[in-house]
């Protein structure tokens, strides 16, 4: 039986032939690149080279003729100064010229170069010799001779200058060899290439989007709906994707169902709490803080049951704002609006937990331009939100700190608005907490409600503004209230 190979492997296959083939032509250019840029150094760092130096040595030889014949004519002793200073550059040419040769022929060119050289400047210091001595003739006769001398070696340094120029040759004539057969390899890559894709759009058409129109034309809402051969993957993509952002909603809606069940049942629970705890502790509650101001004013008391009656009407005290938090909780008062500034309600918060501020080492900073200007708010409310704000800062920086508070009018979604920010110097908040201190009943405080943060984000909300926190571990935290100025009945604005 005929084993059939599945889609995926024949797409997985001739992808892989087509991976493969870009690869190797990929390959194939990177080693002609490498190849080309080792040849070019090559001929570039030692046959360029050389052959500049044999046409260096060329013209340093060629320099110095005529100059005997000059000094012949006229007695010039500068005639001779200026062969010597030629004479020194050939030298020096021969011996970067040495430096440089990469043959065996080059050297001995380079060899019989020097020794023919020699032999002719000796003879060409004998004609000078002749002509300082008055000896003309002979001078002259000589110096016929070493012309003869100086182009031997003149065809020397020919010879010597041409092994180079057919090493560039050859050089050229490698690179267009390379040349030639990468182009070749690439063109047969890119047949492969071309075949391949062929191939694979073939089998793409056929066994994929073929099946996918199908799908498509069987998933319209409608019989009679039509589509395109070019639309069909993107209408099934559209309704796909339509199910599952109907799936994502669902569950979103579940989500946020089951959390609001919970907190509904959290809520009444507290509601019932709260009103049973008001109705059964508050009143037996006053009737002992009473009774225990009248003991600490009639009894003579010693400083030891003093600070016993101090501290359990502290704790008096503290049972007592756990009361009111619940009660200000699970029965809310209506807000109160008046025209106010914000700033007053600042300037109020700040007066009251002075003598907290400065027991907890705590310094207050007021950054404010100008006051903030009028709104419609509720002051006591407004107050409330500033001092559990206020306090908190003060009690989680236990060495003292700074709290500043800085005013600022800005511009909202909805309108104008007034920004107050509460910023510390303490160590910050988590972030993995920061979502939900404003929660009911979340507190990292030991003795903490967990309240005083929920109570104060409903009542800015409830004002038709937003409390949110900034943290970042170690830079202290960053509380920002924003309230807008509204619309009276009238239709006019505050001073906003």
């Amino acid at each position: 039986m005929r084993k059939i190979i599945s889609l995926r492997a024949r797409i997985i296959l001739i992808l892989s032939v087509l991976v493969l083939t870009v690869i190797g032509c990929g390959v194939v250019t990177i080693w002609y690149a490498e190849a080309i840029e080792s040849l070019f150094t090559k001929v570039v760092d030692k046959d360029v080279t050389a052959f500049q130096v044999a046409v260096k040595l060329e013209t340093a030889l060629a320099r110095q003729k005529g100059f005997t014949s000059y000094y012949f004519m006229d007695g010039d002793p500068d005639w001779l100064r200026q062969l010597e200073q030629n004479h020194q550059i050939f030298n020096k040419t021969l011996r970067e010229a040495r430096e440089s040769v990469q043959t065996e022929m080059g050297r001995n060119i380079l060899d019989t170069i020097e020794s023919e050289y020699t032999l002719y400047n000796d003879s060409r210091r004998r004609v000078i010799g002749f002509y300082q001595s008055g000896e003309k003739e002979a001078g002259f006769s000589l110096h016929i001779e070493i012309r003869r001398q100086f182009m031997a070696i003149y065809n020397l340094c020919e010879q010597y200058k041409g092994i180079h120029e057919k090493s560039i040759v050859r050089a050229r004539n490698e690179v267009l060899s390379r040349t030639r057969f990468n182009n070749a390899m690439i063109m047969v890559f890119i047949q492969i290439a071309g075949m391949t894709g062929v191939l694979l759009a073939y089998i793409l058409f056929k066994q994929v989007l073929e099946p996918i129109r199908q799908l498509t034309r069987e998933t319209l809402p409608n019989e009679g709906d039509r589509i395109t051969s070019s639309d069909e993957v993107k209408t099934l993509s559209h309704q796909v994707y339509g199910l599952i952002k109907d799936v994502d909603q669902t569950q979103n809606k579940l989500a946020r169902s089951q959390a609001h069940l919970v907190q509904s049942e959290k809520l009444a629970m507290v509601g019932k709490l709260a009103a049973g705890v008001a109705h059964s502790i508050r009143n037996p509650l006053t009737s002992v803080k009473i009774r225990l101001f009248s003991l600490g004013r009639t009894l003579s008391l010693s400083a030891g049951q003093k600070e016993d009656l101090e501290v359990i009407s502290e704790e008096i005290h503290h049972i007592d704002t756990i009361l009111q938090n619940f009660l200000a909780f699970s029965r809310p008062l209506k807000p109160r609006m008046e025209k106010i500034s914000p700033s007053d309600v600042v300037d109020l918060a700040c007066q009251l937990l002075w003598h907290r501020f400065e027991s907890s080492g705590v310094a207050i900073e007021l950054s404010r331009e100008k006051r903030l200007p009028m709104i419609l708010a509720d002051p006591y409310q407004l107050k409330e939100v500033l001092i559990n704000v206020l306090v908190n800062a003060c009690e989680i920086m236990t060495n003292g700190g700074v709290i500043r508070i800085k005013e600022e009018e800005g511009q909202g979604d909805s309108g104008r608005e007034v920004i107050i920010r509460v910023m510390d110097n303490g160590p910050g908040i988590p972030e993995d907490v920061q979502d939900k201190v404003f929660l009911p009943f979340f507190s990292t405080k030991e003795e903490g409600t967990g309240l005083g943060l929920s109570i104060a984000l409903r009542i800015v909300e409830e004002h038709g503004g937003r409390l949110y926190l900034r943290s970042q571990g170690g830079d202290g935290a960053h509380f920002i209230i924003t309230l807008p100025c509204k619309e009276k009945d009238d239709g006019n604005y505050p001073d906003c």
